[in-house]
């Protein structure tokens, strides 16, 4: 096993093991320069981007499936705890989906890099406190005393429906209940063919077009 720099990529690597799903880690000390002509730009476009980059992010894995190869980034996050504004409320918990918006852009670029047999996905790992029992999560990961739920989410589908979070930070999310309709169980989006985690592939325009 690859040394991963955090723990939910060392649980992700090892759920990948122990389930027995080939992959391979990417090595994420440098970032990679685009080829000759080719821009990182983020699809919708965003008028307050800035200039194109000239190189991208690494993500974390390519995960091989039986109809659909993934690239992975791994999105750590702690579950928040279940909070109600009143007691006659259903208590509910707030699943954090927020990135950078340079993690959209490295992400769409790589899809186009690697063509239409990938499919770029960020990978959300919750962190719980305890075993969760909320139906959403169909896939739990136990690693080294640490319980995390998993959910997967197409880059294109995700960059859709993003907002700005934080101009400042750089960074874009979805509204909870946008993300718990366009977020999947990992398993399903390996066996997809023709597209991703059950949404139609869409358009792709060539690098630099």
């Amino acid at each position: 096993m690859a040394q991963r720099r955090h723990h939910y990529e060392q649980a992700f690597e090892a759920f990948l093991r122990e389930e027995r799903i080939p992959y391979v880690s990417v090595n994420e000390a440098k970032k990679a320069l685009l080829p000759a002509g080719a821009t990182l730009r983020l699809e919708p476009a965003d008028p307050e981007a800035g200039p194109p980059a000239r190189s991208l992010k690494n993500f974390d894995f390519v995960v091989y499936g039986s109809g659909c190869n993934l690239l992975a980034e791994i999105k750590g996050r702690k579950l928040a705890p279940r909070s109600a504004s009143s007691s006659r409320v259903r208590p509910t918990r707030r699943l954090e989906s927020w990135v950078a918006a340079e993690d959209v852009r490295s992400m769409q670029t790589w899809q186009r890099l690697f063509g239409p047999e990938f499919r770029a996905v960020f990978i959300f790992l919750y962190w719980c406190d305890e075993l969760p029992a909320d139906g959403l999560f169909e896939e739990i990961i136990e690693h080294r005393g640490r319980w995390y739920a998993l959910r997967a989410v197409s880059v294109e589908e995700y960059a859709r429906i993003m907002r700005v979070r934080s101009p400042r930070w750089g960074t874009v999310h979805v509204d909870t209940a946008s993300f718990a309709r366009i977020s999947h169980p990992f398993r399903g989006s390996l066996s997809i063919p023709g597209g991703s985690l059950g949404v139609p592939a869409p358009a792709l325009e060539p690098i630099g077009a």
